[in-house]
């Protein structure tokens, strides 16, 4: 287990939102924090703390009045960090190059891939092609219909019908270096993680997959480690202290690597 540090950017600031309360129509969101400070003061943090593999997330759509703002943050978070995160957010074969070539690792991407409800193999390709599997995450971020979970796109608004499944997680890693996944139902709530998707993931675990979601606590984060059966990455938003939450940051970076040593 690795810890991946977040900046979430929405209408121009560092924020941690409800997941699923995100809405574009009047670039709306259900607000756990809204940071003080720019996303270039979070990505130094990061920096000097030597984190890699972090998330920018651009919350506001490419047309959105908010757009270029949330767009300029996250471009003052890549120039402090080079290199030190993957960016996701509207990213398609057209401007995946140009967030690499700014300082991204890699691209994050979920509807551009998940279209109309599927596989947009397609476009699919045409990402591979572009940026080449290296530098490609693909967000398998999901919310539960019954007994099944089911890959949400557009800012976790819509559901898709492709279900999360080992099948899908081989199919889909010939085409990518690792998975980011949101657990959207629990995501900001600080209410414990999704045991039965964690277990999924770790199970499968054969590339990096970064599960984000509902860690509250320390013993949410044990319980991840034995559900991912020490296969899965974490990044905490909400409930770490940096942004309003009650676990502090440098005390969940000790954790994590004794959970690595076996709690030595």
């Amino acid at each position: 287990m690795e810890f991946r540090p977040c900046i979430d950017i929405h209408n121009g600031k560092v924020k941690q939102i409800v997941g699923g309360s995100l809405l574009d129509e009047g670039n709306r969101a259900k607000e756990n924090f809204v940071a003080e400070q720019d996303a270039a003061f979070f990505a130094k943090l990061y920096r000097e703390q030597g984190l890699k593999g972090g998330h920018i997330i651009l919350l506001n759509p490419v047309g959105s009045e908010y757009y270029e703002a949330t767009k300029a943050q996250a471009e003052l978070a890549l120039q402090a960090y080079p290199g030190g995160f993957q960016i996701g957010g509207g990213i398609t074969a057209e401007n995946a190059k140009g967030f690499l070539d700014l300082g991204a690792s890699h691209v994050i991407v979920t509807s551009y891939v998940f279209k109309d409800g599927r596989i947009n193999y397609e476009n699919l390709k045409k990402l591979e092609q572009t940026v080449g599997k290296e530098h490609l995450v693909l967000d398998l971020s999901c919310r539960k219909q019954k007994d099944d979970y089911y890959i949400v796109t557009d800012r976790w608004q819509k559901f898709t019908k492709e279900r999360v499944t080992e099948q899908i997680l081989e199919e889909l890693s010939g085409y990518a270096a690792e998975f980011l996944v949101h657990a959207v139902d629990v995501e900001g709530k600080a209410s414990g993680i999704e045991k039965e998707l964690a277990s999924l993931l770790g199970n499968w675990g054969k590339i990096p997959i970064t599960y984000a979601g509902g860690v509250g606590s320390f013993d949410d984060l044990h319980q991840l480690d034995i559900c991912g059966h020490g296969n899965l990455n974490v990044t905490i938003g909400s409930a770490l202290d940096l942004f309003g939450g009650t676990m502090e940051y440098k005390k969940v970076i000790d954790y994590i690597e004794r959970a690595r040593n076996g709690y030595e």
